[in-house]
């Protein structure tokens, strides 16, 4: 249901085999045209899981807003995103960047953020200054703003979104359901309260319906008798139980497309000139590389040193019960190993030991201990093991050529 008037909360249900709603779309694009042509100030939020298609509607929107000839005359656009702009003065810079008006602010010095905001949304009035150049800014991973100091930046947004100052649409795009309890009182107060969720109601059916239409070719593909073997290799794979039970793991474990997408992209590179379709053993390796371990997979590149400096890790883990290590109580444990054999290949300097354990602090497959200070000397620094006995043990297996000593010492520190 839409519902246009302020302070309405706008929910659509659409299935994610079609096109965003189209009721969602013209509301949304209503809005932003009243900005962009009536100076009406407006602001939105967007919300949805990953996925769903918040994004995708606003492209959609400002594609066909950008058909008219009097938007394309006047509007503006500033995107920001969370992630990216991580406190007010980096957002600053870019909305001065976006707008192209570093060379009129120049070296200024403002008393605060509002007053800098303010002039340059004065800097885009027209020759009559009478009125000024209407601007959207789309602020993506909106929550994340709400974590800046004071929330300075939403707060002059929505301030003059709600006053006559310049005509600006701001159009919030998040995950959070639960955004609007991480504004504060006062930016809560400036916010018109509109949100557009999306929720979406896809079934295993339409997922393997999407499946079918990313793979097959479409009609116009130049190579027809290609595209008639192709389209017809694809429907074979899925029917296929096994693509089948494999798609159906996908599908409980995410519904998100971006990770569909990603599935069926190892796939698809997996296909060559000798091999031109897809095979369900290429879905099975496909899923396996997507359900990957990814730490696992780093301890397969490891060095032998540093391999036995995790083993090492382990025995401490377990004689001490999980309490935290240093390097010099690891390098002890490793000692006592090369004391247990004749053989001096494993013998290194302490500088080299130290080098090696820094490395695995430098993949997070172990952390310092939290307060730990920092004018500890290194080799004195606490620190936790953040793999687990199957990841270990997986390593050692896959290891390439691992020495047998080696592995008879990890399999004593395992039990």
């Amino acid at each position: 249901i839409i519902k246009s008037r302020p302070g309405a909360r706008c929910e659509f249900q659409w299935p994610s085999s079609v096109a965003p709603g189209h009721c969602v779309c013209r509301h949304l694009l209503e809005l932003l045209r009243r900005t962009a042509i009536h100076g009406e100030s407006n602001s939105v939020l967007i919300v949805g899981p990953r996925g769903a298609g918040k994004t995708m509607l606003l492209q959609c929107v400002l594609r066909d807003l950008q058909k008219e000839e009097k938007v394309q005359k006047n509007l503006l656009q500033v995107h920001l995103s969370g992630l990216l702009q991580t406190d007010d003065r980096t957002a600053l810079k870019e909305i001065t960047r976006q707008l192209h008006l570093e060379n009129v602010v120049g070296d200024k010095v403002f008393g605060s953020f509002a007053e800098n905001l303010a002039f340059l949304l004065e800097a885009l009035k027209k020759g009559n200054r009478s009125s000024s150049c209407p601007v959207l800014f789309v602020l993506d991973e909106f929550d994340l703003f709400a974590h800046h100091k004071n929330q300075t930046l939403l707060y002059n947004l929505f301030d003059v979104s709600q006053s006559a100052q310049a005509p600006i649409a701001v159009v919030g795009v998040t995950c959070r359901l639960d955004v609007l309890e991480l504004l504060e009182k006062r930016v809560k107060s400036r916010f018109s309260h509109r949100q557009i969720h999306l929720l979406s109601s896809l079934n295993f059916t339409q997922y393997l319906e999407r499946v079918w239409t990313q793979l097959s070719l479409p009609d116009s593909f130049p190579d027809k008798k290609f595209a008639q073997e192709w389209n017809a290799g694809v429907k074979t794979l899925c029917e296929d139980k096994s693509v089948e039970e494999v798609l159906q793991r996908h599908f409980n474990s995410s519904k998100d497309f971006r990770s569909l997408h990603m599935l069926l992209m190892l796939c698809l590179s997996r296909v060559s000139v000798a091999k031109p379709t897809i095979k369900p053993a290429d879905l099975l390796e496909a899923s396996r590389m997507c359900f990957a371990d990814a730490t696992a997979n780093m301890l397969h590149g490891l060095s032998i040193l540093e391999l036995c400096l995790v083993i090492a890790i382990k025995h401490l883990n377990d004689v001490y019960e999980g309490e935290p290590f240093n390097l010099q109580m690891v390098h002890n444990e490793f000692k006592k190993f090369l004391h247990r054999k004749s053989n001096s290949m494993y013998n290194f300097e302490q500088p080299v030991v130290m080098k090696a354990f820094e490395h695995l602090q430098q993949l997070e497959l172990i952390r310092p201990v939290d307060g730990s200070s920092a004018k500890v000397q290194r080799e004195y620094q606490l620190m936790r093991l953040t793999l687990d006995h199957s990841q270990i043990m997986d390593a050692l297996q896959k290891y390439p050529q691992c020495p047998t000593d080696v592995k008879q010492w990890a399999m004593s520190a395992f039990g």
